[in-house]
């Protein structure tokens, strides 16, 4: 009786990227893996045609099956398409958590090589500022908006220390930027300080993210799981790779509740392409963490295995340093395939355990708060007067209302009342105005009339109230 084959999505790429995904395949089959491949488009091919999304109903079809993808990279070409393909998987399959393993490989040299780095970067993948809200707010100023909700932060945080279990792993640093964003950065240390204590095996630290870099720099070698923001964990994990070798050795999962992809995180490389001279590691990687995650651990144990024992021959692409004869990629793939079954002399196959996710949680998640409150507003003002006329314009212009004005800020500095400060202005500025009543809430007819008497005389574009939620101020203060 035949055994029932895992399909999985193939999609090949761009550039260079048919050809290391090719060389992944031939690796897959000739560990005898019970997997079968459905071939699909996506990328450049799929903008020329005019898809804006790079990705073809029937590719999206391919994914809801198999729920599985092993992909090679795809471009945004100019001239066609709105964002990254790359993004768009992440964001409609919801691949919430970026898991991005480095190690020291056997004759690759860098800089580190003697220390043994074996570093995970484990980084939120839909959320922060690469959720993509931006508004031109004025012709000269710039808005993004950094999205981090306390769902996003309880899953890469549960994901983080699964996978440090997994892979019996002892430590678990969190890097964020919390001492600057107190809120956005700030509710991922708070997450991640509460829910550490639930895996007492594992020793867990929060760590600033620059200082995280520059440890990186000094002393990687301290240095086991990283969890952290998407912004952050996307120059992180670029940094890491290049402490081992490089974007041609670093393999890559998306994990999602239903759905996951397998990519290398390089670019297509179109200038190499179809020259038979792209380096296959990171694909190759990448496609033995896709066994693993399907249950094929041997084949993927033997896999990795392989291209060890492959780079300790002294077998080379063009893209190593120091190489004087470098291999193709063709025979690159045929050494690896060949050393299928041969074990590593110095770096022994690993026990690994089944990752254990997340469960999913239907519906809407909300954090409740049993108080509320609204203190007052922001509204951001477009406007060419000095920061002192504003103010008194907009003084007169709200004497009938419950609120006055409280501060003015431009480009993140109080620009009113202090009349120290020295700043370069823009014609954006940020004015905030409060109850003159403190205990009482702001209503929203409240805020509407304030906004007629506003805009009577002012172009304004935005607002952000003020909230509390349960007797602590929702909101950051002024840069003074």
């Amino acid at each position: 009786m035949t055994a029932t084959k895992r399909k999985i999505t193939i999609l090949p790429g761009d550039g260079i990227g048919p050809e290391v995904v090719d060389a992944a395949l031939a690796i897959i089959k000739a560990t005898g893996a019970a997997v079968e491949f459905e071939k699909c488009e996506a990328g450049a091919q799929a903008f020329q045609k005019g898809i804006v999304t790079g990705i073809p109903k029937d590719t999206i079809e391919s994914i809801e099956r198999t729920h599985v993808v092993l992909k090679g990279p795809l471009e945004t070409p100019i001239g066609y398409g709105n964002r990254s393909a790359n993004v768009t998987l992440r964001t409609l399959f919801e691949t919430y958590g970026n898991i991005r393993p480095v190690r020291e490989l056997p004759g690759v040299q860098t800089a580190f090589t003697g220390r043994k780095l074996d570093i995970v970067i484990v980084r939120e993948n839909i959320e922060d500022l690469y959720a993509g809200i931006e508004y031109m707010q004025t012709p000269g100023v710039a808005e993004g908006l950094k999205i981090i909700s306390r769902e996003g932060c309880e899953k890469i945080i549960k994901l983080a220390f699964a996978f440090a279990i997994a892979e019996e792993r002892k430590a678990v640093h969190c890097a964020t930027k919390s001492n600057i964003m107190k809120l956005t950065e700030g509710l991922l240390q708070h997450t991640f300080e509460e829910f550490a204590p639930r895996y007492p095996s594992i020793q867990s630290k929060h760590i600033l993210i620059d200082n995280c870099a520059h440890q990186l720099a000094m002393r990687p070698e301290q240095f086991d799981v990283i969890v952290t923001t998407n912004m952050n964990g996307d120059i992180l994990s670029d940094l890491t790779s290049g402490l081992t070798g490089g974007l041609g050795f670093a393999p890559s999962a998306n994990i999602g509740n239903d759905i996951s992809i397998f990519e290398a995180v390089h670019g297509s490389a179109p200038d190499i392409a179809g020259k038979n001279k792209a380096n296959p590691t990171a694909l190759i990687l990448s496609a033995a963490m896709m066994l693993r995650h399907i249950g094929e651990g041997k084949a993927a144990s033997d896999v990795e295995q392989a291209v060890l024992v492959t780079l300790e021959s002294g077998i080379r692409t063009s893209d190593m340093m120091g190489v004087q004869n470098p291999t193709s990629t063709t025979d690159f793939t045929k050494a690896v395939i060949s050393n299928l079954g041969k074990r590593s002399k110095l770096s022994p196959p690993r026990d690994y355990k089944k990752v254990e996710l997340p469960p999913t949680v239907p519906g809407v998640n909300v954090v409740p708060a049993s108080r509320r409150r609204v203190s007052g507003v922001d509204v951001y003002i477009e406007s060419d007067l000095e920061p002192k006329a504003l103010a008194g314009n907009l003084a007169k212009l709200i004497q009938s209302s419950p609120t006055r004005l409280e501060m003015i800020t431009n480009r993140g500095a109080m620009v009113f009342p202090s009349s120290d400060r020295r700043v370069s202005l823009v014609d954006h500025f940020r004015c905030r105005f409060v109850l003159r009543d403190g205990d009482a809430s702001l209503g929203d007819d409240t805020i509407l009339t304030l906004l007629r008497a506003i805009g009577g005389q002012h172009r304004w574009m935005h607002i952000e109230k003020l909230q509390e939620f349960d007797g602590e101020p929702a909101f950051s203060k002024s840069q003074v």
